[in-house]
């Protein structure tokens, strides 16, 4: 006969540290349990499934995205050697697209990038609701936040209300930070928010809370404590850096003064503050369904970059041109893969973050240059999905990725079998393991 034995007190996972000002969350801890477990067996503890999406409006040279050959034992391209130790976490797919995706212009399909809804700006278009939002719409109250909207760069959303409107994205690293861990009165966001800019960390202001708390932690859980911790101090001291280059001087140039770009020369870096941030939310499980727009159009600060990412993404295969729009999209590929990384080195409940975690990088246009919306870049990481291979589909019949988005909502527990103009509920190939 089973026996009941107590085990530490539990925490609840909605538990915060508080201090003046500043309302922490907490990691998912293995403390987060009831008083009482069964001695044996004992039923296995599940982490909660997460989903995002993000979309590289600029999209990536495909030749140097997609790998050749297929299956398992395909050759890793240019762009995805950098993510080499992460070959079986993540599965490219060759030949999805949306159709009837000819707009107002050559980049109206990034408006559908999660609606597919058809000939996005012409006349008597009117968009449809985003899989994200479709997703977190059934899984309200189970998080702090319904969901995370973001764009690295300061521009518009990919994600839809149930109406089709277009709903606004968070572009400033700083406003999210205190959006995920700053609380209290106007005065005491103004108060702790000068603190930061002083170079003092928020976990100063719990710090008695925080040792109280690692007593009652076994050392696993004190373990993944201070990892989340040192993320913390790690974002902060990114954060900071940001703030000292906007106080520094700018060198005087006899030429005309250029547009403010406001930082936008550091994409990259704009882009890694958003996955730190991301990976933050997921360790406390803020919420669980993200949506992220990587886009920029200006000049990008990086060694051998001297041409805008626009004009670059429209290479017309000049050689220049694409060498230098290749260092761009490698950065893009390498701090995609960090955060990848990040969540891999994360355990929670028996597994990763990254497993439990089901990540689209995709785009809205195959060829940039052309604008052309067949053979859509696209890779999916983590998640619990049989990885490590190269799916190619109909090259010249397309499949939908919407069945993809179908797939993503049944794996979050949404019981939906199609989604705008999906045909299947799957892409075949791509199977849960």
């Amino acid at each position: 006969m089973s026996s009941f034995l107590p085990i530490r007190n539990p925490i609840s996972r909605r538990s915060l540290l508080r201090g003046a000002g500043v309302a922490l969350s907490l990691p998912m801890l293995e403390a987060m349990t009831r008083p009482f477990a069964f001695a044996a067996p004992r039923a296995a503890e599940t982490a909660p499934k997460r989903q995002i999406f993000i979309n590289a409006e600029l999209s990536f040279h495909g030749p140097s995205f997609f790998p050749e050959g297929s299956g398992k034992d395909y050759k890793l391209s240019k762009y995805l050697e950098s993510m080499a130790d992460l070959r079986n976490d993540f599965t490219v797919l060759s030949g999805v697209y949306h159709p009837e995706q000819k707009g107002l212009n050559g980049h109206s399909s990034v408006v559908t990038f999660l609606t597919a809804a058809p000939n996005p700006g012409l006349p008597g278009f009117k968009n449809t609701v985003s899989i994200d939002q479709a997703i977190a719409a059934r899984m309200s109250g189970e998080t702090r936040l319904p969901c995370l909207i973001l764009n690295a760069s300061g521009g518009s959303s990919v994600s839809c209300t149930s109406n089709g409107v277009s709903l606004p994205a968070e572009s400033s690293p700083s406003k999210l930070f205190r959006t995920l861990f700053i609380d209290g009165s106007p005065d005491e966001v103004k108060k702790q928010v000068r603190s930061l800019t002083q170079g003092r960390s928020i976990l100063d202001t719990v710090n008695d809370q925080a040792k109280k708390l690692e007593k009652q932690l076994d050392a696993q859980d004190q373990a993944k404590l201070d990892q989340y911790f040192t993320s913390i101090r790690d974002l902060e001291k990114k954060m900071m850096k940001e703030i000292d280059w906007t106080k520094k001087p700018k060198p005087k140039l006899d030429v005309k003064p250029f547009t403010d770009i406001n930082d936008r020369r550091n994409a990259i870096g704009r882009q890694v503050m958003m996955y730190d941030l991301m990976a933050l939310a997921l360790q406390t499980d803020s919420t669980r369904v993200y949506s992220l727009k990587l886009d920029n159009n200006g000049t990008l600060d990086l060694p051998g970059v001297s041409k805008d990412w626009h004009n670059l993404s429209h290479h017309g295969q000049d050689e220049e041109k694409l060498e230098e729009l290749q260092i761009i999209e490698a950065a893009e590929i390498k701090a995609f893969g960090d955060f990848c990384r990040k969540l891999k080195g994360i355990n929670e409940k028996g597994q990763t973050l990254l497993d439990g975690t089901s990540i689209m990088l995709g785009s809205n246009l195959g060829n940039a240059s052309s604008h052309d919306w067949h053979n859509l870049p696209t890779m999916v990481v983590g998640g619990g999905y049989k990885h490590g291979q190269h799916i190619v589909l109909d090259m010249k019949n397309n499949t939908k990725m919407s069945n993809l988005f179908v797939n993503f909502a049944q794996r979050m527990g949404v019981e939906i079998d199609k989604f705008a103009n999906s045909d299947s509920t799957g892409i075949p190939g791509l199977e849960l393991g």
